[in-house]
């Protein structure tokens, strides 16, 4: 156990660090901005190519690590979904903003982080596929949610096209797709250029880990929502439990990337959720509750999911 609070104690140190720095200090949210922009267009980017670039291209095409990945995420997604339909009013809106704080974890800020500090560099590639992948998923169910609900105002191909664009251009999914194509073409950047994606590297999770802790302590919690409950559940608990069993079910992976994705199905709800609620005007201040109080809850949760992989009574393959 000690091993485990030694790995998991400076992770989440580095995000209490941010968040009494940002309650001692008082600086604006808007003074965040540039460290935002360094960890989501330089760092993080950065990070992504260079471990990808380095993979041999056949492990980039494991497509049925990355549908059994996705079919967890939105697994979880339906559940809270029907149910906040069934039991909190026929509000698609609403229901689809709790649906992905259900099931939308913080797998870009924490993801490789802590997958990389716990099972080194052979983590990167899962971690780097099931971000890529499920982002791209992500940025087209929510417009997609929000028209049905007759909240979003743009035409089909306005919205077709709002989508295509945030996938195509955003910053961690071009990196990955270089590093894909580097790894193919067996393309290696020069000596100068490959030291300073190192130095970008090395500073993408630190960064990120306190940004995230900086920007809890600037959204301060005026309400606990009653479906807190429920989406704690359901993104802590049962989330890395159905990406276990369908994973386990559905191929044979390394214990590497099984523990990887089961690991990035464990954490808090992402900060994102909060953009996406603020874009469209619905359930604003729930949705940064459910932020904060599952990003405290993980914790216990994360470090008990670790002991159980560490100490080895998590086997590897349910169905061997």
């Amino acid at each position: 156990m000690s091993d485990v609070l030694g790995l998991v104690l400076p992770f989440f140190g580095l995000i209490l660090l941010g968040f009494f720095v940002a309650r001692i200090t008082r600086q604006p949210v808007g003074a965040l901005g540039w460290m935002n922009t360094f960890i989501v267009y330089v760092a993080l980017p950065a990070l992504f190519f260079q471990l990808l670039a380095k993979t041999p291209f056949e492990r980039l095409a494991e497509w049925t690590f990355i549908l059994g990945a996705i079919l967890s995420t939105y697994t979880i997604f339906l559940i809270m979904f029907a149910g906040s339909m069934l039991f909190a009013g026929r509000n698609i809106a609403e229901s689809t903003i709790k649906s992905l704080a259900a099931s939308y974890g913080n797998i870009g800020y924490m993801g490789p982080g802590l997958a990389l500090l716990v099972f080194g560099p052979e983590a990167a590639v899962p971690v780097a596929l099931i971000f890529c992948f499920e982002n791209i998923i992500h940025f087209a169910v929510a417009p997609m949610m929000m028209a049905l609900s007759g909240g979003e105002k743009n035409t089909p191909l306005q919205l077709a096209y709002g989508v295509i664009r945030k996938i195509v251009l955003h910053p961690f999914i071009i990196a990955t797709a270089f590093g894909v194509a580097a790894a193919y073409f067996h393309v290696r950047p020069p000596l100068p250029v490959e030291r300073l994606l190192e130095y970008l590297s090395a500073a993408a999770a630190p960064c990120a880990l306190f940004a995230m802790g900086v920007t809890l302590a600037l959204r301060p919690l005026k309400r606990v929502p009653r479906e807190l409950g429920p989406i704690a559940f359901l993104k802590l608990i049962l989330h890395p439990l159905v990406c276990y069993v369908v994973l386990s079910w559905v191929g044979n992976f390394s214990e590497i990337w099984l523990f990887s994705a089961v690991l990035l199905a464990a954490l808090p709800t992402a900060t994102n959720v909060f953009v996406l609620a603020q874009q469209y005007h619905v359930w604003v201040e729930r949705a940064s509750a459910s932020i904060l109080l599952t990003t405290c809850i993980s914790v216990a949760t994360v470090t008990g999911l670790l002991y159980l992989i560490k100490s080895g009574m998590l086997p590897p393959d349910l169905f061997p």
